[in-house]
C-alpha cells in the first residue's frame, strides 16, 4: 500500500524557516554528533597535534608544563606529521616551561630540555637561555625537539635536565648584541680527550674604540651558589697541566680593533686520587683588571688536582 506524499507546499508560498531548522535538528540527532578528542585537537584528524600536560618536577624552579606532538605517520620509521609552521625537517614536537625567581636578584637562565621516550630514554636534547627573570617573576616560553633522525622511537615526555642560573647584569651577552662596555666575553664548549680538559675563552670588541690587554684574564672560581671556591692554584700558563709550553706564548700587549678578538684557553685534568673531587661549575672573569666581570660555566672537574691553568691572551686566528 502507498504512503500518499506529504503536501507540497502551493506555489508561491515558502516554507518557515523555523521548520527548516527543526528539521535539521532532528536529522542530526538520528544521526549523531561527531566531537573532537579533547582541548579541542581533533586527535582522529590527519596531522592533528595534541597537548598533553606534564608531571615534571623541575629544578631551581624550571619545569616542563605541557608537550604537543603531531600525529604519527603510518610508516614504520616511526616519523611525525609536520604542521606547517615548522621548519622543514623540524619533527613538530614542542615543549612549553616555565621559568619562576624564587631568588632576590634579577637572574639569567640557561636551561637544558631533554625530550624522552615512553621508556625514559633521552631522544634528544635542546638549550634555551631566558634573561633577566626579576625576583618573584614567572616566565613561559616554549622550545622545539627540532630535527630527530629517522626511526627514532616515538617521544612521550619532555623534562627539565640542567638548569644554569647567573646574575644578569654578569650574564654572557646574547647573541648578536654587545654590551656597553664595548667588549664581549664568553667561553665555548671546550674539548676534551684522555683526561685533559680545555675551554676556550673569547673576547671580542663588538665597540667603536680601540681595545687593549696585556697579560691574563683575572679570574674567580664560583660554586653552585656562586660563592668563591678556595684551595685552586690558579698557573700562568697550562705548561703545569700539558706537559708541555705548546701554547705557551709569552704575555704580552694585545690592541684589538674595532671586530678583533682574542683568545685565551682554560686546561686542567680531572686526575682523581686521594682526598675530595672539587666540581667549580662557574668562573667569573675579567677580561683584565677593572674590567666589568662576565660569569660564563665551563663546567671545571678538577678532580683531586687542585690546579688550573689559563694562557694569556693572544690575537684569535681566522
Amino acid at each position: 500500500m502507498r504512503r500518499p506524499a506529504p503536501p507540497r507546499p502551493a506555489p508561491g508560498r515558502t516554507v518557515p524557516l523555523l521548520s527548516v531548522l527543526a528539521a535539521t535538528a532532528l536529522l542530526l540527532t538520528a544521526c549523531g554528533t561527531e566531537h573532537g578528542g579533547a582541548g579541542g585537537t581533533g586527535a582522529g584528524a590527519a596531522g592533528a597535534a595534541a597537548r598533553t600536560q606534564i608531571d615534571d618536577p623541575g629544578k631551581d624552579g624550571v619545569r616542563v608544563t605541557s608537550l604537543t606532538l603531531p600525529s604519527p605517520s603510518p610508516s614504520p620509521t616511526r616519523s611525525y606529521s609536520v604542521s606547517a609552521d615548522s621548519l622543514p625537517g623540524d619533527s613538530g614536537i614542542v615543549a612549553a616551561y616555565e621559568v619562576t625567581n624564587k631568588g632576590s636578584e634579577t637572574l639569567t637562565y640557561t636551561i637544558v630540555i631533554t625530550f624522552t621516550s615512553a621508556d625514559g630514554g633521552a631522544m634528544g636534547n635542546q638549550t634555551v637561555t631566558v634573561r633577566a627573570v626579576g625576583p618573584g617573576r614567572t616566565v613561559r616560553g616554549t622550545v622545539r625537539a627540532g630535527v630527530l633522525p629517522p626511526g627514532t622511537p616515538r617521544v612521550t615526555g619532555a623534562k627539565v635536565l640542567e638548569v644554569t642560573k647567573v646574575p644578569s647584569g654578569e650574564a654572557p651577552a646574547a647573541p648578536g648584541t654587545c654590551p656597553a662596555s664595548g667588549i664581549r666575553v664568553s667561553a665555548d664548549r671546550g674539548d676534551a680527550a684522555m683526561g685533559l680538559r680545555v675551554v676556550g675563552l673569547h673576547l671580542d670588541n663588538c665597540g667603536t674604540r680601540d681595545y687593549s690587554v696585556d697579560g691574563y684574564p683575572v679570574l674567580e672560581l664560583l660554586d653552585d651558589d656562586l660563592q668563591h671556591v678556595d684551595g685552586i692554584k690558579i698557573l700562568d700558563g697550562g705548561g703545569g697541566i700539558t706537559f708541555g709550553d705548546a701554547d705557551d706564548e709569552p704575555a704580552g700587549p694585545v690592541t684589538l680593533k674595532p671586530g678583533e678578538s682574542a683568545l685565551a684557553t682554560l686546561t686542567w685534568r680531572n686526575t682523581t686520587d686521594f682526598g675530595t673531587a672539587v666540581n667549580v661549575p662557574h668562573v667569573r672573569v675579567r677580561a683584565k683588571a677593572g674590567a666589568p666581570p662576565v660569569i660564563v660555566t665551563p663546567n671545571l672537574d678538577l678532580g683531586t688536582t687542585g690546579k688550573l691553568g689559563v694562557t694569556a691572551w693572544r690575537p684569535a686566528k681566522d
